[in-house]
């Protein structure tokens, strides 16, 4: 189970912090720098393509919800 929670952890982190670079830098690499194909860097890009306009979607849809409170 510790595996599990650890291969979870860094799934969130990756996803969370690496979706912006990844999709920016591979986009650029496979396009424009000539990258052989790779089915799995291109499953990859897509997913982390879907997550960034899943939290576009959630941002036009919901706004900034985290706003301050003044007493």
């Amino acid at each position: 189970m510790k595996f599990f929670k650890e291969i979870y952890g860094v799934g969130i982190l990756f996803f969370y912090f690496l979706k912006w670079p990844f999709v920016l830098g591979f986009g650029y690499l496979y396009f424009f720098g000539n990258f052989k194909d790779n089915y799995i860097l291109n499953i990859l890009w897509i997913y982390c393509f879907i997550l960034i306009l899943k939290d576009l979607i959630y941002f036009l849809k919901y706004g900034n919800r985290c706003k301050t409170h003044k007493p």
